[in-house]
């Protein structure tokens, strides 16, 4: 079991270093959040393409793989828009309403079990992002409003997910949703393109290659052990983006964002435990 365990770790520690990059991209080159986003998709597309399984391509042309793969192209754009100006650990603290979100559009589109304690810890959550993002008061920014609209994508986009999850392979699934974001996103991205340079290469580079790379290691590791046993080391994320903000940018979180993290964490964390194993009498 400490193989996936490890294995999580290390691609929940990933996945914030390529947004840490790709902040590191905004805001010392300059660039807009749209190109982060298209750099991000065309790189992790043609990474991944060695892997996609024979028949993969075939689910490019099903309208709930282009909408799922719509709402990631949502969520990326949002969170590197909150990125340009708020701070890392902030960002994600917002974005991890993401989960809330996806447990209720379960209950109400895919039928799944309602359960009066989740949605009680779902509340908890809910009040942990609303003292991150303080809305009406003094530490409220635009940036945080993208990490909760970007959060919101991520949870519709984690029920798509559950939703087509007998339909197609997961590389090809990973496959799809980065290669028609990258699609989806080039006209727009080519008003925004910078000139060149190997700061803004290097960085868009590790923005993409880390998040990619995070994100294989995550498929690996749900190979490896159940999703129930894994699931609330998704919130090491959130750890990680402290650290990161520290040592790359010289912030920390406020007390109150101290506060709004330890609820989201407790939240997750304990909601996470509650899913019934693989089997159970609750199906998830």
């Amino acid at each position: 079991m400490w193989k996936p365990v490890l294995m999580m770790f290390v691609a929940m520690s990933l996945i914030p270093a390529g947004d840490t990059a790709g902040k590191l991209l905004i805001t010392t080159q300059g660039t807009s959040p749209l190109f982060v986003a298209w750099t991000r998709f065309w790189i992790g597309a043609l990474l991944v393409l060695p892997f996609v399984p024979r028949g993969g391509f075939a689910i490019l042309t099903d309208w709930r793989v282009i909408l799922r793969a719509l709402m990631l192209t949502g969520g990326i754009c949002s969170i590197l828009t909150a990125l340009q100006t708020a701070p890392l650990a902030d960002v994600f603290a917002a974005f991890f309403i993401g989960p809330s979100v996806s447990y209720l559009l379960a209950v109400v589109f895919l039928r799944e079990p309602f359960s009066l304690v989740r949605a009680g810890l779902v509340g908890l959550g809910f009040c942990g992002m609303l003292i991150v993002v303080q809305p009406g008061g003094a530490g409220a920014s635009e940036g945080l409003g993208w990490a909760v609209l970007a959060g919101c994508f991520y949870g519709a986009f984690l029920t798509a997910s559950r939703w087509l999850s007998s339909q197609a392979r997961p590389r090809a699934l990973l496959f799809s949703q980065l290669f028609i974001s990258a699609i989806v996103t080039t006209p727009a991205a080519l008003f925004f393109l910078p000139a060149f340079s190997w700061p803004v290469a290097g960085l868009a580079s590790l923005s993409a290659i880390f998040s990619m790379l995070g994100n294989f290691i995550l498929l690996f590791a749900y190979r490896m052990a159940p999703a129930t046993s894994l699931a609330p080391l998704i919130y090491f994320q959130l750890i990680a983006a402290t650290g990161l903000g520290w040592f790359v940018f010289g912030t920390l979180p406020d007390q109150w964002t101290w506060i709004g993290l330890a609820l989201i964490l407790l939240s997750g964390v304990a909601s996470a435990l509650l899913a019934p194993p693989p089997g159970g009498a609750q199906r998830r």
